[in-house]
């Protein structure tokens, strides 16, 4: 199971730039490993992130077998009307996992 983490400010004033991290709890196994029986250990990653606000997409990325596990992404946006924020994380074996926070702009 999965737990993310989202940080974003809870205020911010119209126009302002803020800062959005996110982290998630995710084993990202690349499928290069081996057991020590010799077994191909089969790959599990996050694949995409992607980030809306009420709805609108803001941010998207692929993430690929080289990022660590416990991935973490920080990026900015302009505030520009209050609504929630919503990241979206995808990947292998249907895995899907979201956290959302609600910004107020005034």
């Amino acid at each position: 199971m999965s737990r993310a983490i989202l940080r974003v400010p809870s205020n911010a004033k119209p126009g302002e730039i803020i800062s959005v991290k996110t982290l998630i709890q995710h084993k990202m196994e690349s499928g290069f490993r081996y057991t020590t029986t010799g077994q191909s250990v089969p790959r599990d990653i996050v694949t995409t992130l992607v980030a809306t606000w009420d709805g609108e997409e803001i941010y998207a990325c692929d993430l690929s077998p080289a990022i660590a596990a416990n991935p973490f992404v920080a990026f900015t946006t302009r505030a520009v009307k209050t609504g929630t924020l919503r990241v979206t994380w995808t990947g292998d074996n249907g895995f899907s996992f979201s956290e959302e926070a609600r910004i107020t702009v005034a």
